[in-house]
């Protein structure tokens, strides 16, 4: 379908560097997510995939071919926006033949080609509406059919899921996975979900101020990541991080623990705090703890618990679960 390799890519807007030296490969059929706090380059850096944004140096490559300064339709690309980017005045039908029919493909092969994204998105019951008659998730399901129609060698998306309730997210976000599996298609995908980082992506890139922090699966990034940006940007609610010395711990500056791998004790335990809030989910509890000097401490528990606020307890740690940072942010192996 297509790979992608991108070497030492730079980019510039005036004198603000945002993009400060990228170097990545996407095999061939992999679901990789870009994710990073706001500002990090991420979307930046697929609109220079995309070809909708020129790198200021550095070189970008589909299936071993370089591309720099080709257009977008060149490259052999699809990109699914937040904003569906459909026009309101063609039917769903004309919207996902429009590209097709501007290539003057024959009329046989465009109507196999729409014919198998409908019913790959279930659309079969909207192609004469148009996108005003349509819910939010049918549009974005009507702009995901329109990039299948064009068989691109990359399937670019950017927070495709932002403008959606959170049950649409769910459905989408499970359509898409299946997708990328029917298709064994290439995806390049950009988030700020945790969820859907996690769930969906073969790997996940995390990036920060303009450089990749870390690559990896999103199981190695949450159990091994390299530094405590990684550590506190992978999971939900995110990694407490403690003053060591507070710990009696001599032998790194900080000391971290995801909520989930925290219990509660009302006898001993690491740390004793005040119960300050209680957020009861149904199904997990999350208790955040005042712990004098060490902050405030999130723990996440499995079920329901009744936890009174401002009742003394002591958070116990999974010591097999606990991370050690050196004064540079690093982990500690």
């Amino acid at each position: 379908m297509g790979s992608l390799a991108l070497k030492d890519i730079h980019k510039s807007f005036g004198t603000v560097e945002v993009l400060k030296g990228i170097d990545l490969e996407v095999e061939d059929g992999e679901l990789i997510i870009f994710v990073g706090p706001s500002g990090c380059g991420k979307s930046t850096l697929l609109r220079i995939i995309a070809g909708l944004e020129d790198e200021t140096s550095g070189t970008v490559a589909i299936d071993d071919d370089t591309v720099n300064g080709q257009s977008p339709t060149e490259r052999g690309i699809a990109m699914v926006f937040q904003t569906y980017a459909l026009y309101p005045h063609l039917t769903v039908r004309d919207n996902m033949s429009l590209g097709l029919k501007q290539a003057k493909r024959p009329a046989a092969e465009i109507k196999s080609r729409v014919d198998l994204a409908t019913s790959m998105l279930s659309l079969g019951d909207y192609l004469d509406r148009r996108p005003a008659e349509l819910s939010g998730g049918q549009r974005q399901r009507v702009a995901i059919g329109r990039a299948i129609v064009r068989k691109p060698k990359l399937f670019l998306f950017d927070e495709p899921l932002s403008n959606l309730d959170a049950a649409l997210r769910v459905n989408t976000r499970l359509e898409i996975a299946r997708l990328h599996r029917e298709l064994e298609a290439t995806m390049v995908y950009v988030t700020h979900d945790q969820v859907e980082a996690m769930t969906l992506g073969d790997r996940i890139v995390v990036l920060n101020d303009g450089y990749i922090e870390q690559v990896g699966s999103p199981m190695e990034l949450y159990k091994k990541p390299a530094n405590k940006f990684v550590a506190g940007f992978i999971g939900s609610p995110r990694m407490n991080f403690i003053d060591s010395r507070l710990l009696g711990n001599t032998g790194s500056t900080t000391t971290g623990i995801r909520p989930e791998h925290i219990s509660l004790s009302l006898s001993q335990g690491d740390l004793k705090g005040t119960v300050s809030h209680v957020e009861r989910l149904g199904g997990d509890t999350n208790v955040y703890l005042n712990c004098s000097e060490a902050g405030l401490v999130s723990v996440r528990l499995f079920g329901e618990h009744d936890y009174e606020v401002d009742s003394t307890c002591f958070a116990v740690f999974d010591q097999s679960r606990v991370f050690q940072f050196d004064q540079e942010g690093k982990t500690i192996v």
